[in-house]
């Protein structure tokens, strides 16, 4: 599979560079940039797409080719790499020991086939690089544009018809626009989430109008199948509020309104919350809410939508969402072979991946999220899906790039590479991964020559004493290749 040259993708490499390592990074660093994300979930109209967002205030972005000879030649993702300098860069810190024994990685230019540089063989535990894989798969079904409706319809007649709560598999559903959600690290573009505090809203207006004013309350969640806790997670994730049962309907996203860990039935504890804001809005909910499924014959009362797929998967990597990628294998499943549950979805990466000449190469992925410590996957693979992400074939896969944390400055990555070589911040975006035992990045990286390359970096048997240790090695060795010279 050959790659075109990306325009898009050349200006995101050289604004990487531009952003974080010009001296415009010091007053990114000093807080320029909390304005401007603070200003980014304010109301001020912010961007549809989050690729669209301004840089910081007092960073002057000059013109892409050439870029700055003061920072980096402009960004050749066709350029060949020199293994023997890529080894150098990265060597001492894949062979610390605080990784462990088993360390396999590939490093290789954005276009092209096969990998530079490769260390080890075979597969590995992925952790949350698997993110990488769900996402764009689901943005290639799907498209970038694609949203997800939570409904109401109404069935049935007589005094107290039967009003049913449709899910729609919307990942962000809020309970309000009040509600916490999501994970604690912050993110650079929040898109504007449905909540169903709006749809019990606009359901009772319709109602109203038509001169209901008491229902029984059905709640539909089939949309999606099979087990809602993966069973090839560990038997505590559930317990123990790492994740949710993942379901078709939820608000929060499965987590409990008293704020700490997440509820047993994510859709009853939805629905119980839309009866609750049904009342507030002059409904009268007789008896508690059932679980059914709606009719065909059912009548449409109301909706609410969730933010387009790509600020969906902004979001997801970015803060690297478990529950959403876990969705979002769902829909995959959905869209590729009419079963929405984990197993279909991956059946659905895998066919999607086939068609589109990304070789399994021996991996075996169990989940979206990469929560399974029964995933494996090989570096080659990373990289091909990067790749695929970056084809200008491929638009609506942008934001798989687009949405990589940049190292030292966003998301997962904020408090991270801080220890590695001072070049190499703001030249590396990667997706994090992280379990007891492992720790992984895959993304890109300019090198101080221009060379866009892309990289992953796995190891799966780190002694869980060292895991600090490990990810610092980690860091600094993605660090290593925005700092070296690693052109052929």
């Amino acid at each position: 599979m050959e790659h075109g040259r990306r325009g898009w993708l050349k200006w995101l490499a050289a604004l990487l560079v531009v952003l974080l390592v010009a001296a415009g990074a010091v007053s990114w660093r000093l807080g320029y940039a909390e304005d401007w994300i603070d200003a980014l979930r304010g109301d001020d109209d912010p961007p549809a797409d989050p690729a669209d967002v301004a840089p910081p205030p007092e960073v002057d972005i000059p013109p892409v080719d050439p870029a700055p000879p003061a920072v980096a030649r402009a960004a050749d993702g066709r350029g060949p790499l020199d293994r023997a300098a890529i080894e150098r860069a990265v060597a001492r810190f894949l062979g610390d020991k605080d990784l462990g024994k088993h360390v396999i990685g590939a490093v290789a230019p954005l276009e092209g086939r096969g990998a530079t540089y490769l260390l080890g063989q075979g597969v590995a535990t992925p952790a949350s690089t698997t993110k990488v894989v769900t996402s764009a798969v689901a943005l290639f079904l799907l498209g970038a544009e694609h949203t997800f409706e939570t409904s109401t319809v109404l069935q049935g007649s007589g005094r107290t018809p039967e009003l049913v709560l449709v899910g729609g598999g919307d990942p962000f559903l809020l309970s309000s626009q009040d509600a916490l959600w999501g994970t604690s690290t912050p993110a650079t573009y929040v898109p504007e989430k449905a909540d169903i505090a709006t749809l019990a809203r606009r359901t009772a207006r319709e109602l109203r109008a038509d001169g209901v004013t008491r229902v029984r309350l059905g709640y539909d969640d089939s949309l999606f199948s099979g087990p809602a806790v993966n069973p090839e997670w560990e038997p505590d994730y559930v317990p123990d509020g790492v994740v949710s049962p993942i379901t078709a309907l939820w608000v929060d996203e499965g987590r409990d309104p008293s704020g700490y860990g997440r509820v047993a039935d994510p859709s009853l504890s939805a629905a119980n919350v839309f009866a609750a804001a049904l009342k507030t809005n002059g409904i009268t909910v007789a008896g508690s809410a059932t679980h059914v499924v709606a009719g065909g014959s059912a009548t449409d009362v109301a909706e609410v939508e969730s933010p387009p797929l790509a600020q969906i998967v902004q979001r997801l990597i970015e803060v690297s969402d478990n529950e959403a990628s876990e969705v979002l294998l769902r829909h995959i499943g959905l869209a590729s072979v009419g079963e929405g549950s984990s197993d279909a979805g991956q059946r659905g990466v895998e066919k999607v991946l086939e068609a589109n000449g990304v070789p399994m190469r021996g991996s075996v992925l169990y989940d979206g999220s990469g929560l399974s410590r029964n995933n494996l996957m090989s570096p080659q693979l990373l990289l091909d899906v990067l790749r695929f992400a970056a084809d200008d074939q491929h638009p609506d896969l942008r934001a798989v790039i687009s949405s990589l944390p940049v190292a030292a400055y966003t998301g997962s990555l904020s408090d991270r590479m801080g220890e590695g070589a001072p070049p190499g911040r703001g030249r590396v975006r990667a997706k994090t991964g992280t379990l007891t035992g492992v720790t992984s990045l895959a993304g890109v990286a300019v090198d101080l020559d221009g060379n866009l390359m892309v990289f992953a970096l796995i190891a799966d048997k780190v002694p869980p004493p060292r895991s600090g240790m490990a990810q610092t090695a980690m860091d600094n060795a993605a660090a290593a290749l925005g700092a070296c010279r690693c052109g052929g």
